[in-house]
């Protein structure tokens, strides 16, 4: 007997065999290799690892800091006990802004420490690559505006760290100087100081824009070029402004005034409390602060450059004895010049000059006492305080304004 077997149709065995690959890829799905079980584990501990380095490089960033703090606090006090009080002002402001660079060095290494970080964390998986590349796509331009702006508000500080210890130095190699001129200098370095500090942070902040600029893809080669003809423009814009630089140049160069003089210039005057190549700042005695472009600074009127003097005009009675008068008022200029507490702003022996001038007041004895700088004022309340005590225990009076009037008889 002839059995025959019918051939199994072609599509019936395909299906078999797609059957069998998806049972093979569902278990191969469901049931993980060691190998990748073992690489995720590996990027586990390595995420891991980086973490707790992150933190602990951060506690040590931060720890630092705290330690560079106190001992330039107690570097600061140590120092400010032998320092002249101006150069202890400008050692403080030194450390200070030698401070602000450190801080701020130290709070870029703590966001780079964790920015770097978690951007190789997100570069350990699969499933986060794509995010970690995302990330460095958009903030490459912003990192790098920050990054130079971070540098060059660095390079400021630090620049003026730099120009305050120069000026210190200066400062402390005059010590033995009189002390008419070692104070002069001071005040003149100080408002170098102030001017070094204003140019430099221009230039600083100029390279820091195009930088940035370079930073945006931005060629700077045709703004550099073009910068002469925006430069012939605006400096025919800005005459003024030209005028007012070069007169505080050659007010600074020489040295017709300085932070802390007190001037006259025209109508006004007052302390000087800010000079720069544009201006100059004056307080009134109303207290009225002034500004003055240093174009209109053409007659000014100095009045502490390195002495001042006490102009003083005492009225005696024409019924008094003269000599006695003057006797009396050099007596009390000496003891005054001789009291210890005086005698330091006091820096020559008083000058009675004699009579000036017959007034309807009396007869009128004018006296000068050289100063020092803006002591003139205090020295003569004290010495018209002290005078007028005096005058009364010897029966001498100051007169009152007075007339005579004569009338004919008819």
């Amino acid at each position: 007997m002839i059995i025959s077997i019918a051939p199994i149709p072609k599509a019936t065995a395909q299906t078999s065999e797609n059957l069998h690959k998806t049972a093979f890829i569902k278990t191969a799905l469901t049931q993980p290799q060691p190998e990748t079980q073992t690489q995720f584990f590996q990027q586990v501990g390595i995420a891991t690892a980086s973490t707790i380095t992150m933190i602990i490089m951060s506690w040590g960033v931060r720890r630092f800091q705290k330690r560079l703090s106190n001992n330039l606090l107690k570097s600061s006090e140590s120092n400010s006990l032998e320092d002249q009080p101006i150069t202890k002002l400008i050692n403080q402001q030194q450390q200070q802004h030698l401070q602000e660079v450190k801080t701020r060095l130290f709070q870029l290494a703590q966001a780079g420490i964790w920015v770097s970080g978690s951007l190789i964390i997100l570069g350990l998986f699969p499933a986060t690559q794509a995010l970690q590349i995302g990330i460095l796509t958009i903030a490459k331009i912003p990192i790098k505006l920050i990054v130079v702006g971070v540098v060059t508000y660095v390079i400021v500080r630090f620049t003026y760290a730099i120009i305050d210890h120069f000026t210190s130095t200066i400062i402390s190699g005059g010590a033995l100087l009189t002390p008419e001129t070692s104070e002069r200098l001071q005040l003149r370095i100080s408002t170098f100081s102030g001017v070094t500090k204003s140019i430099t942070t221009i230039i600083w902040v100029g390279t820091g824009i195009l930088m940035s600029l370079i930073a945006l893809g931005i060629n700077i080669v045709p703004l550099l070029a073009g910068a002469g003809l925006v430069g012939v423009a605006v400096s025919l814009a800005s005459q003024n402004l030209i005028k007012d630089a070069i007169n505080g140049f050659l007010i600074i160069l020489e040295d017709q005034y300085a932070l802390g003089d007190m001037i006259t210039v025209g109508t006004v005057g007052g302390l000087v409390e800010k000079l720069n190549l544009r201006m100059t700042q004056v307080r009134d005695a109303e207290g009225r602060l002034i500004t003055i472009p240093n174009s209109e600074v053409k007659i000014v009127a100095n009045l502490s450059s390195r002495w001042s003097r006490a102009d003083l005009t005492i009225p005696v009675s024409y019924q008094a004895n003269i000599d006695e008068a003057l006797e009396l008022i050099e007596n009390v200029a000496l003891e005054m010049n001789e009291d210890p507490e005086w005698q330091h702003q006091i820096l020559e022996k008083p000058n009675v000059l004699g009579v000036e001038n017959f007034s309807d007041r009396g007869l009128m004895i004018r006296v000068l006492i050289k100063t020092q700088p803006l002591k003139q004022w205090g020295v003569a309340r004290e010495y018209r305080r002290r005078l007028k005590i005096s005058l009364d225990a010897a029966g001498i009076y100051i007169p009152v304004p007075q007339q005579a009037n004569w009338v004919n008889g008819f």
